[in-house]
């Protein structure tokens, strides 16, 4: 398990380590018409941490956001929440582990994210669960399972895990202790569940990169390919008209399935010094939280 884990770990000890460039959240407006993408009103939520770690955006409602921050005082991220109604940002954890990928659960008031623990001198990736109130100090979700690098909540007990392993898997699994069944391998840390229930996500085992949309209630099915992705980004998000929006470099691409299948530049923010864009989160009421290295 130990040598399964490394290359992830790895992956983020280099994200973290002081000779890394910082990573920083951005939150633009967007509006998405027929044949464009204008962003307007840019904030930048992260400059008490200009020379840190930024990442994991997910958006808890309309006006909060979540991430994962590490200042340069501390040795591991932990969860923040941002308020952008009231500009505040509030610590939801403080823990000698590292906290990652958080997200809203379905259950109001909680949320999940991936925590980075050590069990002697192996690392332990499990998810967890908190209360946004911090009233509790959280539980595992799974406390079985270990290896969870990613994860996308399908409902309140079902979800989709990205299992660190060689090569990595997407797995479909509850927190009722359903047994995993494998849904891809070699996949993207990206992956999404669309509005008629499939899920979609990047298929790596290819050059270049797909994307790939699966259906999760026929899973004897085979995964179709909705279009090949920019040169190595696996990152995505989903538009409300069902087009997609990818970063490559300081630009921003989409994708109409349904028109060319090809991705269309809409946006470039060279203005802005990025020099690569990579995680996006959408909260489907006209905001883009992104993550760049300026």
């Amino acid at each position: 398990m130990h040598r399964l884990l490394t290359g992830l770990i790895l992956f983020w000890v280099a994200s973290l380590g002081a000779q890394a460039p910082p990573t920083q959240l951005y939150v633009f407006d967007i509006q998405v018409r027929d044949t464009s993408v204008t962003l307007t009103n840019p904030r930048y939520l992260t400059a008490f941490n200009a020379n840190g770690y930024n990442n994991h955006p997910n958006w808890a409602d309309e006006n909060r956001l979540f991430a994962s921050v590490m200042t340069p005082d501390m040795a591991q991220p932990d969860v923040y929440l941002f308020d952008l109604a009231d500009q505040s940002r509030t610590r939801l954890t403080q823990t000698a582990s590292g906290e990652y990928s958080p997200k809203k659960r379905f259950t109001a008031g909680r949320f999940s994210a991936v925590r980075q623990e050590m069990a002697g001198r192996d690392t332990v990736l499990r998810l967890w669960d908190f209360p946004i109130d911090r009233s509790d100090n959280g539980q595992p979700v799974l406390s079985t399972m270990a290896g969870i690098g990613y994860y996308e909540w399908l409902n309140n007990t079902q979800l989709v895990l990205f299992m660190v392993e060689n090569p990595n898997r997407l797995v479909m699994t509850s927190s009722n202790g359903d047994t995993p069944r494998t849904l891809a391998t070699n996949t993207g840390r990206t992956f999404t569940r669309l509005t008629n229930g499939n899920l979609v996500y990047v298929d790596k085992s290819t050059t270049p990169w797909r994307l790939m949309e699966r259906n999760l209630y026929q899973l004897d099915q085979e995964a179709t390919v909705v279009a090949e992705m920019p040169e190595a980004t696996e990152d995505f998000v989903v538009l409300n008209d069902g087009s997609y929006l990818a970063g490559s470099g300081s630009k921003l691409y989409r994708l109409k399935p349904a028109a060319s299948g090809n991705w269309r530049q809409v946006v470039d923010l060279t203005y802005y010094g990025f020099d690569e864009i990579t995680r996006l989160a959408l909260n489907g009421r006209g905001q883009l939280a992104l993550v760049a290295r300026p």
